[in-house]
């Protein structure tokens, strides 16, 4: 069970550790914690029908003050059931382990260790704030789309900037969908309705489901749905208002889509337009890649530049443009521009492994920052924390903070700066 083996495989121990040698210099600006989630299961009972994604959720950070590494830290986060494993934001100035499918937020203290099980996005009809939360940079708000397995609506929930809910609008469904992630610009929410959703309490791929993309008001209203040729979507890069058009950047594939399997299909980048008359879809990057990030600064705006991953998660090389595919790597970061319609490569060693990257920036310019990202060393069996120049991308990492132990390869994760 490739899940459970390799730069998968789930770590025993939480470990803290102080004073973390570097290779490089860690940027003097950058002063907060980089946090990841993902799912650390133990004790699986039948590893062959064990599905990636589930099992406790460990949180895994670094903090870095005045150019020093502090301190790394890894805990599980402790809530019954299967804990909060999708996501670590921030909001309203406390941190949160995010899950979907109706599990509930969990709080955790500033050296990760839980608080407890908590309400946040909260509504009447029991749902809580989803895995892909979504901060609109300008307002301060905390939008999510959420399901609940058994339930035939989802809803998008929006928390202010002190984490009170002030709008919660249902969307009516005809089953539970498995609705990972979203769309928000400035204007509007869109969901995609996809094949993959529940039949019972069972994940699957219905092929006689139709796929369909519905845009509604921020505000709530109406949804209006537009049908589209059956595709799998994994995660959304932004999107934004564009006159009276909607432009969204996300991560699409060909179904089906095996949830026991999720590294089986080929995800690549793609531009969708929404437009009166329909949704026109264009190929940005026809190369595998996934876990897509942006400048938050620019969210839900018109931006330039992003970021995702090829990783071992899929285990399909991705060569960067002009070169044979026997240079191509099996992981790598890559940095789009949108404008030109260009693309950028920083490949890792062969046996390394990288997850996604978040931005933290450093100034106003758009791609003014770094990227973090946890990457397996396999030469000393534990993982760095790798920090790049968003504007010397392909540079030699600005600096390697070297952990004592090694870090799974997971899901999602945020760049909480001091404030």
């Amino acid at each position: 069970m490739k899940y459970l083996e390799g730069p998968f495989a789930p770590v025993i121990e939480e470990v803290t550790a102080y004073d973390l040698p570097v290779t490089g210099r860690v940027p003097a600006e950058l002063n907060g914690r980089y946090l990841r989630n993902g799912p650390n299961p133990l004790g699986v009972e039948d590893p062959v029908v064990h599905i990636w994604g589930m099992g406790q959720g460990m949180v895994h950070g670094v903090r870095l003050r005045d150019g020093q590494a502090e301190w790394y830290r890894n805990r599980f986060v402790r809530a019954p059931g299967f804990a909060p494993m999708v996501h670590v934001i921030e909001h309203a100035r406390r941190t949160f382990a995010m899950a979907e499918g109706g599990l509930p937020p969990a709080e955790l203290d500033e050296e990760l260790n839980t608080v407890g099980v908590c309400e946040l996005g909260g509504t009447a009809e029991g749902f809580t704030a989803g895995a892909h939360a979504k901060h609109d940079p300008l307002t301060g708000e905390l939008h999510s789309l959420s399901y609940m397995v058994g339930r035939d609506f989802v809803q998008h929930i929006v928390t202010d900037a002190g984490g009170t809910v002030v709008q919660s609008t249902g969307i009516p469904m005809t089953r539970t969908p498995f609705m990972h992630d979203f769309a928000l610009t400035e204007n509007h929410v869109v969901v995609w309705d996809t094949p993959l959703g529940f039949d019972g309490f069972d994940c699957r791929w219905l092929p006689e489901h139709p796929t369909r993309v519905g845009v509604m008001p921020r505000t709530g209203g109406d949804v209006r749905w537009l049908d589209i040729d059956p595709v799998h979507v994994s995660h959304t890069l932004n999107a934004y208002d564009d006159g009276d058009s909607i432009v969204v950047d996300l991560v699409t594939a060909e179904g089906p889509f095996d949830p026991a399997d999720p590294g089986a299909i080929r995800p690549t980048l793609d531009r969708w337009t929404i437009t009166t008359d329909g949704i026109h879809r264009r190929r940005v990057d026809d190369r595998p890649q996934d876990f897509p990030r942006v400048n938050q600064a620019r969210a839900t705006r018109p931006y330039r530049y992003g970021y995702s991953a090829a990783t071992a998660l899929y285990g399909i090389p991705f060569a960067p443009e002009g070169m044979p595919p026997d240079d191509a790597f099996t992981n790598a970061l890559v940095k789009h521009d949108l404008e030109r319609g260009t693309t950028e490569v920083h490949g890792f060693g062969k046996d390394e492994a990288v997850g996604e990257a978040v931005f933290a920036a450093a100034g106003q310019g758009e791609d003014e920052g770094y990227l973090l990202t946890y990457v397996h060393d396999p030469l000393r069996n534990a993982s760095d924390l790798v920090i790049l120049s968003a504007q010397d991308f392909t540079g030699e990492p600005v600096a390697r903070v070297h952990l004592p132990v090694r870090v799974p390869l997971g899901l999602h994760g945020n760049w909480m700066p001091d404030r």
